[in-house]
């Protein structure tokens, strides 16, 4: 298989953390809480590559849609009097 494809590359709890930039006891929380794709083999956690680009994908995604959730309010706050128009 050549280095370049990374689609099928197992990841290692150590190799998580450090391509996420983050200790391994926070890794290691995050799997056993089900809060990134992980599976165990032989009792230790080991990472798809691509199920943890997909997770990134959707962690950065999450938070775009919430900006514009209050935006009906502000339109209903528009006339001092409170009197219907």
């Amino acid at each position: 298989m050549p280095a370049a494809n990374t689609d099928g590359e197992i990841l290692t709890l150590k190799e998580v953390a450090e391509y996420l930039k983050v200790t391994e006891r926070t890794i290691y929380r995050l799997a056993g809480a089900k809060k990134i794709p992980a599976f165990k083999v032989g009792g230790t956690w080991r990472f798809s590559r691509a199920d943890i680009d997909e997770w990134i994908r959707r962690q950065s995604g999450e938070g775009l849609a919430e900006p514009t959730t209050g935006s009906q309010g502000d339109d209903q706050s528009d006339d001092a009097t409170g009197k219907p128009g």
